[in-house]
């Protein structure tokens, strides 16, 4: 009997990822195996996206894309964001779909992949699945030695322009012991940088009734064999003083922290329901930057409904002012079933993207300039693999780079007998860059 192929592809979010990581081993535990190239594929999986019109628009194009493999017989599963936003609907539209899964019922997989569901669509709203309730089986499709570590489902925040909490429902945290347990099973199987993701880093376990859950957890984390742990999506509420100290002192926490802000004006900010006011983010970005080598990355959203020039301008010279070290900036995308949607003040569509484009310009020659602070300095890179983009060389990171979104060190070896794999760690001497990328030499001697 031939084994049958699954294709798969994953679109959005690092936790989505996860997502799909999950489905791939629940797959593979029922004797799928999983092959690159959708053409030789018996059965696809689209685990979609629907968080911006951006990524609903490519989620609708790749089912597109991946439906044409139907003519030779392959199954389609579309799974994720996408049907759990708009539920039968979607069902409805894309009749070239086999089965379509929401994020509660992604634990069917292997069901919707054999075509033995009675149904066509599994859609339900308010809840997702977390993996440990059934025990699921879990593959790493990150490169190099990186996983990323899922602490949570959901969100209990009512910020303005997220569907997020209607497609994913209330936050639900992991317990710290089945966190951990996940985080040893990596670390065996030769995982040296665990990424800690939820919706809402830094409000994990609160729903437990447990502010210090994400404390508790990285002390319990320093037992693991990583060499790296790295926070991202962690909001500005409740990062205690605790949590600085633990980033300011642990040798396995990073000093790199991603804190999406959004905006600085607090008219915006509280139109937003983000909670914090201009003086507190700054406050916080302060207290963190005291901290010897802290890299920050934050996010903000250009042409919110009512933002004005002045208060545009004000966002513009205060990210001026801060230098962030990583930047991404969104224009405003005007969702449907969200409070800031349905007002009647939404700046023009192209307002929007001028004003995102004037802070990328602005942020692209920062990140150029704190590029070229490091000319002359070595750092400890974290090897990735062979370079996608350049032939001979190896790529890594060092730790003020992330996963995916940020650049990445590309590795010149001096030494022909000097043999590197995915998830050793080389120390490199920075000679060159652009401007998002490191290029590093590895001497003879290292």
């Amino acid at each position: 009997m031939s084994t049958r192929k699954v294709h798969v592809v994953s679109l959005g979010c690092p936790k989505a990822r996860v997502d799909t990581e999950v489905m791939v081993g629940l797959a593979q535990a029922r004797g799928w195996e999983l092959v690159g190239e959708a053409d030789a594929a018996d059965a696809i999986i689209v685990n979609t996206c629907s968080f911006l019109q951006s990524a609903i628009d490519e989620s609708v194009d790749v089912i597109d894309e991946m439906a044409v493999h139907r003519a030779h017989g392959a199954r389609l599963v579309v799974t994720g964001c996408l049907p759990s936003r708009f539920g039968n609907e979607l069902a409805a539209e894309l009749p070239d779909v086999d089965t379509f899964l929401g994020t509660s019922d992604l634990h069917r997989i292997a069901d919707a992949l054999d075509g033995t569901l009675p149904d066509r669509s599994y859609i339900r709203q308010g809840w997702s699945h977390l993996y440990e309730d059934t025990g699921d089986a879990r593959t790493v499709t990150t490169r190099g030695a990186t996983a990323f570590l899922k602490l949570a489902e959901g969100c209990n925040r009512t910020c303005t322009f997220c569907i997020i909490p209607s497609i994913r429902g209330k936050q639900r945290s992991r317990p710290i012991e089945v966190v951990v347990d996940e985080a040893k099973r990596l670390a065996d199987h030769g995982i040296q940088e665990l990424v800690l993701v939820a919706q809402d880093l830094t409000s994990y376990g609160t729903d437990l009734g447990d502010k210090r859950s994400l404390v508790r957890l990285l002390d319990a984390l320093e037992s693991v064999d990583v060499s790296w742990i790295r926070l991202m999506y962690a909001y500005p509420w409740n990062f205690t003083d605790e949590l600085l100290d633990r980033i300011a002192t642990s040798e396995r926490i990073v000093r790199y922290v991603d804190m999406p802000l959004q905006h600085i004006s607090s008219r915006v900010l509280t139109d937003m329901r983000r909670n914090i006011s201009r003086d507190a983010q700054a406050r916080l970005l302060d207290r963190l930057r005291a901290i010897p080598g802290m890299v920050l990355r934050s996010t903000f959203i250009t042409g919110f409904p009512g933002e004005t020039d002045a208060e545009f301008a004000e966002l513009k010279d205060w990210i001026g002012h801060v230098r962030f070290d990583r930047l991404g900036v969104f224009a405003y995308s005007q969702e449907t079933g969200t409070p800031a949607g349905d007002r009647v003040d939404q700046v023009p569509e192209e307002v929007r993207e001028e004003r995102r484009d004037e802070l990328l310009a602005l942020q692209q020659g920062i990140h150029r300039e704190k590029m070229a602070e490091m000319l002359g300095h070595d750092v400890d890179v974290l090897v990735d693999g062979a370079s996608e983009d350049y032939e001979g060389l190896l790529e890594g990171r060092y730790y003020g780079q992330a996963p995916d979104i940020d650049g990445v060190v590309l590795l010149q070896i001096q030494d022909p007998d000097l043999e590197l794999a995915p998830g050793d760690f080389v120390r490199a001497h920075v000679t060159a860059h652009d401007d998002y990328d490191l290029v590093g030499t590895v001497r003879p001697e290292a």
